[in-house]
């Protein structure tokens, strides 16, 4: 008899596969940045997709100079503001948070996420970190910053999202004034990426609860002989003897979705504050009327409508020469169907 060999059915890449623990995705690594500071990363709300119709600027395509079709997702992409300036120190078992400096007004929707601080010195903050940075103890630095949801009219919330944005640079004490520069102050898209680049799109997958091997793993249905009792959907074996107990490599029932998850090197197509025309008429299915900034990012990404969506200049660059995209047309078609 031949011997039976093929592919295993999915990845285990991902496993194990959990539900993350926030909706909000979290990076643990930044691109490499040696120029004037920046901010290294933004967020967003995904509303839905669209095509438009592009010139291929893509060296040695078949179709190179053609007009040609190309889906791309868009994502609303109001100013966001920063809270917070933190600093880290690093040693041989990893980073740990020195100081911080807070901005001296924060909305008050933000004190519905986190609880505000009161009789705050920020002047004792600031030579705080003034000295961490002059005796060189400071590694990193990160701007603590917050979404606008309120301003949204797709996304029914006004709670701000937090989360932590890297600032980039090589000299430690111009990060240091850049950043108190942005304390308090709102940034937008702009200031981290341009049109034409190359981004990270992270987000949290559409969740679907507890699911079957089937559906989870892609195995095979059983035959017909061979599923009495209606389990054509289980598998076939938890494996072998020895060693007793079942490996995780197994296929088994479990969660599907709702896991954190990126996409490298997706191409910003258009970046505009003309929400108008994008918006198609009754609005995007699911989300309604665009009334802020917004992004044009080519392909799919993560996540369903309304998730939020961060964004990270491309840490795996290769030979990627920024280009200026000719858009011909972009269709406001309704949704519908």
């Amino acid at each position: 008899m031949p011997k039976i060999n093929r592919p295993r059915r999915g990845s285990l890449a991902f496993s194990p596969r959990k539900r993350a623990k926030s909706p909000i995705p979290k990076y643990q690594s930044w691109p490499v940045y040696e120029g004037a500071p920046i901010l290294q990363g933004f967020a967003g709300y995904k509303v839905g997709m669209t095509h438009v119709v592009m010139v291929d600027d893509h060296k040695n395509s078949p179709t190179e100079g053609k007009e040609i079709m190309v889906p791309v997702t868009v994502i609303e992409v109001p100013s966001m503001k920063v809270a917070a300036i933190r600093a880290y120190s690093k040693d041989t078992y990893g980073k740990h948070a020195l100081t911080e400096v807070w901005a001296d007004q924060l909305d008050s929707l933000l004190g519905r996420r986190i609880t505000l601080p009161k009789n705050y010195d920020g002047e004792a903050a600031k030579k705080k970190l003034a000295d961490a940075v002059a005796a060189g103890t400071v590694a990193e630095l990160y701007a603590v910053t917050y979404t606008q949801p309120a301003a949204l009219s797709g996304v029914p919330k006004k709670v701000p999202d937090l989360m932590e944005i890297k600032v980039g640079g090589a000299d430690l004490k111009k990060l240091m004034d850049f950043a108190l520069g942005l304390l308090g102050k709102e940034v937008t898209l702009n200031n981290v990426v341009q049109t034409g680049a190359y981004a990270d799109i992270t987000a949290i997958t559409t969740g679907k609860g507890t699911q079957g091997a089937v559906k989870r793993w892609g195995i095979a249905l059983r035959k017909r002989k061979h599923s009495v009792g209606g389990k054509e959907r289980h598998i076939g074996t938890l494996g072998p003897w020895n060693p007793h107990h079942v490996r995780w490599q197994v296929p088994q029932v479990g969660q599907l979705g709702f896991q954190q998850r990126t996409e490298f090197n997706k191409r910003i197509l258009k970046f505009s504050e003309n929400a108008s025309e994008i918006t198609p008429a009754g609005g995007f299915l699911h989300y309604g009327v665009l009334r802020n900034p917004y992004v044009l990012i080519k392909g799919s990404i993560p996540g369903p409508v309304k998730r939020l969506i961060r964004i990270r200049p491309a840490i795996r660059q290769g030979e990627h020469v920024v280009r200026m995209p000719t858009i011909q047309f972009v269709s406001i078609q309704s949704k519908q169907g």
